[in-house]
């Protein structure tokens, strides 16, 4: 049992798995981007035009530049989340590639890094087709929101880490309903992404302070408006936080689930 909890032990096996997943990946890359963008860009355009004719300007930029850094988040957010839960179980679980990697010199704990690093990789993918589309409309003018490409990487290791966490745990892929009902959803409408934190009640805004789209939101916003984020090392040690907790939690899950 003590084994289960055991320290990470990682290596550049992870790599080829990560390989792996990309050449499967680029066969249906164009269908995979245009479903991971079209879903915030609806959002982006919907409500931006929409919504935003009717608002005036909101924190300090007008509507449509306030939405487009969180939409970038919650494009990111969603697409490590669906490919570290959906893709990944498929894996895990029905293809049965996790057992047949493993009969090779991989250890589990390859294999899960090279989960979340492709899951990260596909939400950066995500992340910079959204902050090219608002460059394209104008939205964002400063070399600083280049920064929002390296930061759609990091949630994409937070949430794929936590995602897999739930991967771990599923008994079918019926389970990840309530993850997206009770976790991502709340997450998108607490955080900030739509409108301010600080619109919510007391009680709401503080539990909007220990949500990682929080804190990814808090630096996006002010990057596409060419200020440099206040608390911007706070924001990400606790995204970093998540990332290193939600990897450890996950792979102690794994280890008891695929010993039994």
């Amino acid at each position: 049992m003590n084994h289960h909890f055991a320290l990470p032990r990682l290596s550049f096996r992870f790599f080829p798995i990560w390989r792996r997943h990309f050449l499967v990946w680029r066969k249906v890359a164009a269908t995979s981007i245009i479903g991971h963008i079209a879903d915030p860009m609806i959002y982006l355009l919907g409500l931006g035009y929409g919504l935003g004719s009717l608002l005036p300007q909101m924190g300090g930029t007008s509507y449509m530049v306030f939405l487009a850094a969180g939409t970038i988040c919650y494009s990111t957010m969603n697409s490590a989340s669906f490919e570290a839960l959906y893709s990944g179980f498929a894996r895990m679980h029905e293809q049965r590639t996790w057992e047949a990697i493993m009969n090779t010199p991989v250890t589990l704990d390859d294999i899960v890094l090279s989960e979340i690093l492709w899951a990260a990789s596909k939400s950066l993918m995500s992340g910079t087709a959204v902050l090219a589309v608002a460059a394209l409309l104008g939205l964002t003018h400063t070399l600083l929101s280049l920064w929002l490409i390296p930061l759609a990487l990091l949630i994409g290791l937070c949430f794929a880490a936590l995602g897999l966490i739930m991967t771990a745990l599923a008994p079918s892929y019926d389970f990840f309903m309530y993850y997206f009902t009770l976790v991502i959803t709340p997450m998108m409408l607490l955080c900030g992404v739509f409108f301010p934190v600080s619109q919510l009640p007391l009680l709401w805004q503080n539990v909007s302070a220990a949500l990682p789209l929080t804190h990814a939101i808090d630096i996006a916003r002010p990057l596409m408006s060419g200020v440099v984020p206040p608390n911007l090392l706070l924001h990400v040690a606790l995204l970093l936080a998540y990332v290193l907790c939600g990897f450890y939690a996950s792979l102690v899950l794994f280890r008891r689930r695929l010993s039994k």
